[in-house]
């Protein structure tokens, strides 16, 4: 699986960016999509993931991200409104196949994923 971010840029504050993360192959829709972001100088950390039905969230951006998938054009978007200064980072698409049933916070951690995009860049400014 090849994952391919984009959508990133330069918005003020309170504002909204949609990223999207396009995936290549056949079976999308057997695997859990997550997001993650890298801050300089900062660890990589979870934003939110999708599950099946399911969906995760990092408590600082709860109310804010939403995540969607769209099977059909194996895609996974991340909505993400009323934007910080602090929410500047590397935003990173993620994969990881499903076989079973995993509790939230298998999701939260970057080295169960399998695939990764390269990244795309949210700049937010106050």
């Amino acid at each position: 699986v090849q994952l391919q971010a984009s959508g990133g840029g330069l918005v003020q504050a309170g504002g909204s960016l949609r990223l999207s993360c396009v995936a290549s192959g056949r079976t999308f829709s057997s695997y859990a999509m997550g997001w993650f972001r890298q801050a300089p100088g900062k660890e990589r950390e979870f934003v939110l993931a999708r599950s099946g039905g399911s969906t995760y969230y990092a408590d600082s951006v709860k109310g804010r991200f939403t995540i969607s998938r769209d099977n059909a054009k194996n895609t996974v978007y991340l909505q993400m409104n009323n934007l910080k200064p602090e929410d500047t980072a590397v935003y990173y698409c993620a994969a990881v196949k499903v076989y079973t049933y995993y509790s939230g916070s298998y999701y939260y951690a970057s080295s169960n994923y399998d695939y990764w995009g390269q990244g795309t860049q949210v700049t937010v400014s106050s």
